[in-house]
């Protein structure tokens, strides 16, 4: 029974790890998102400043979903190891 526990005690100390690794780079992700968001209305409010475009400004103002701290994040194939790198 003591080794059942001390087993699953183990896994539970890596899951939590594993946890705290995903809502890192889920942050990660959310701060980079926010980042590109606030690039995007600008390039859109600049465009439809010099060719008056609404539809370019109304797409700039529009809201995007945005998950929270909690939500999860997608799943990796395998489950381990790291996130693919980014296309250039």
């Amino acid at each position: 029974m003591e080794r059942l526990n001390t087993k699953l005690y183990l896994q539970n100390c890596y899951i939590m790890k594993e946890n705290e690794r995903l809502r890192k780079a889920a942050l990660l992700l959310n701060q980079e998102n926010q980042a590109l968001l606030s690039e995007l209305k600008h390039r859109l409010a600049k465009s439809a400043a010099g060719g008056n475009n609404n539809a370019a400004a109304a797409a700039a103002n529009r809201a995007s979903p945005k998950p929270g701290i909690d939500a999860a994040p997608p799943a990796q194939a395998g489950g381990k190891g790291k996130p693919d790198p980014k296309p250039k």
